[in-house]
């Protein structure tokens, strides 16, 4: 193995360029060249990528994002545009592939190689953290902060003004970060795609909390459970109390990445040109078990399911 490339794909993450980072400057130390492909599929039907070498990658570890870009590609998922994308690889002479991304990335990459026969490598970036066989993936630690961070805020101002706010952060498929915001942020309710909203029961526990005194709350809505605008005017008609809205939104893809992103990508970088060199392919690599973990394409795309129930009752029993 000679050459290789690397993309990022899906939706952004931080952590995704100290991953490109290290990729990069491992895979030159161990006599690879590597070529940065950028937006993903589309760069590879495109055809464009460029070589990329130790000052390419020079001061990106603390950046957020991601600089080879990234985009959707439908076109990938046809023929042509998988013809076109094996003739960018024929024509530059790529001997392996690195896909940074998620489960869709990897349901795309592993498509490629049984048709092409192109090694190919995950790396597991996702902040949903919905990697099916992996523990944690790039950018989830940051995104969880930044969630964390913003609703300490939000719970100084509704405490202060003994307002309801429904908060709604990412997660269209997942529960995984409102879960996890939830509990660190002491929140008082949480709901998540995969578990029945009572709203009933919310709106009975508030009403009950406001009577002994408690005038404050906080729930957190995952996206994909619903909007936090209508869960709002709802818990208002439904109480008589004031109830605000905030939406997190893409904020919590943004921003420099914490310790525990950055050097879960550098690892994880080394651990995929490693892997390459090796004769590996079709895997993505992931932490799990307190290591780096390898699995299968055909496992990382599986849905992933989390303990919604423990999380979940925990919340609730240290409301």
């Amino acid at each position: 193995m000679k050459r290789i490339a690397v993309l990022t794909t899906g939706g952004d993450a931080p952590g995704m360029n100290p991953a490109i980072r290290s990729v990069v400057r491992y895979g030159i130390n161990q006599k690879l060249e590597v070529l940065g492909v950028f937006r993903g599929w589309w760069g590879l039907i495109n055809e464009e990528l460029k070589v990329l070498n130790h000052r390419s990658v020079s001061g990106i570890i603390g950046q957020g994002g991601t600089i080879l870009k990234t985009a959707r590609c439908a076109e990938f998922r046809t023929q042509d545009g998988q013809r076109r994308a094996w003739e960018t690889v024929q024509k530059n002479n790529i001997d392996g592939l690195v896909v940074i991304g998620g489960n869709g990335s990897f349901a795309a990459a592993h498509e490629f190689y049984q048709k092409f026969n192109l090694p190919c490598v995950g790396i597991a970036a996702s902040i949903d953290n919905d990697v099916n066989g992996i523990d944690y993936t790039i950018g989830t630690d940051t995104a969880i902060n930044t969630a964390l961070d913003a609703i300490d805020k939000i719970r100084d101002t509704a405490t202060s003004m003994e307002r309801i706010f429904v908060v709604e952060v990412m997660g269209r498929d997942s529960g995984f970060i409102a879960l996890t915001v939830a509990l660190a942020g002491g929140c008082e309710d949480v709901i998540i795609p995969g578990k029945p909203m009572d709203l009933n029961a919310i709106c009975h526990d508030i009403v009950h909390g406001n009577l002994v005194g408690k005038m404050s709350w906080i729930i957190i809505l995952a996206e994909g459970a619903g909007k936090a605008d209508n869960i709002a005017r709802q818990i208002t008609d439904m109480t008589g109390l004031e109830t605000r809205t905030v939406v997190l939104g893409h904020v919590q893809r943004g921003g420099r990445p914490t310790a525990v992103s950055r050097d879960l990508a550098l690892n994880l970088g080394k651990a995929a040109v490693d892997a390459l060199l090796a004769g590996k392919t079709d895997i993505a690599l992931g932490y799990g078990c307190g290591k780096i973990t390898e699995v299968s394409f055909e496992t990382a795309i599986m849905k992933k399911e989390i303990k919604i129930e423990s999380l979940y009752n925990l919340i609730k029993t240290l409301t």
